[in-house]
């Protein structure tokens, strides 16, 4: 097996290693993850809503940390809001650059994009609010998470929100599961595989081209991650002590077979 990263655990590992030397395993955010991950992403409009809502409710502004291909910001720029997106991965950047080409000029002004690290940037400007959507809070691991926090803090405008979504894991649920998913242009269909047990600290995702075939000769691309699994309340946790209060926890729709989502609403304590 070709591989850029480690290979997954459960039905996904079994998979790669009997295709072997014909898989190609690439991280999500990668050049060629990076147009899979775009694709999955604009399938629906999970947890939009409900930032849409509260963003309406203050003037201002808006970060979108771990933008990616502008799942969120192009919503956000869509309630005629000044948006700087930020996202570390070039190939995401590139998308979201796209996208943005083939949207009004108004919008395209509106718009500010910055490669950056979510735990670690520098931005000469405030934000009435600050969105890290996805639950890409799950991303970062303990030592990255202080640096996202100090950063948040020093780029939010006088009674300015943090909005951050995490994922509930459900432990009476299968620990690997399979789901297919399809793009909303019919142009390609993916076997996604998650596995989790419950206790552990990271859940990984792996995501298949549907209809593979493991005895032909074909070369097959597999992207995968690890995300961290994060509970409401230790992040309400994390974010008291890093100087924050938390205003409000917002149920959010289901996301998947076992991943009720929250979406906290931060601000800086007094």
């Amino acid at each position: 097996m070709s591989a850029t990263t480690t290979a997954p655990p459960g039905r996904a590992g079994e998979l790669l290693a009997a295709l072997g030397d014909r898989a190609v395993l690439h991280g999500m955010y990668d050049d060629y993850g990076s147009s899979v991950y775009h694709h999955l992403a604009t399938q629906g409009d999970h947890e939009v809503r409900e930032l849409l809502g509260l963003i309406r409710q203050l003037p201002g502004p808006v970060l979108d940390l771990a933008a990616g291909s502008g799942r969120l910001t192009m919503p956000f720029l869509a309630l005629d809001r000044e948006v700087t997106a930020l996202e570390l991965s070039p190939s995401m950047l590139g998308l979201l650059t796209e996208r943005l080409a083939t949207g009004p000029a108004a919008l395209r002004e509106r718009c500010t994009v910055v490669q950056g690290d979510m735990s670690d940037f520098s931005l000469e400007q405030r934000f009435a609010t600050v969105v890290l959507g996805t639950t890409s809070v799950s991303l970062l691991d303990e030592a990255g998470r202080p640096g996202l926090y100090r950063c948040v803090r020093e780029h939010l405008a006088e009674g300015g929100r943090f909005l951050l979504s995490t994922v509930e894991m459900d432990a009476a649920r299968s620990s690997d599961i399979e789901a297919e998913l399809t793009v909303p242009t019919g142009a390609a269909t993916y076997r996604m595989y998650e596995y989790w047990a419950p206790g552990d600290a990271a859940r990984t995702v792996t995501v298949f081209p549907d209809g593979f075939d493991v005895t032909s000769e074909q070369v097959v691309h597999v992207c995968t991650t690890t995300i961290g699994v994060l509970s409401a309340n230790q992040l309400e946790a994390e974010l008291a002590g890093a100087g924050f209060a938390v205003r409000a926890r917002h149920p959010l729709p289901m996301a998947g077979a076992r991943h009720p989502s929250v979406l906290l609403e931060a601000e800086a304590a007094a």
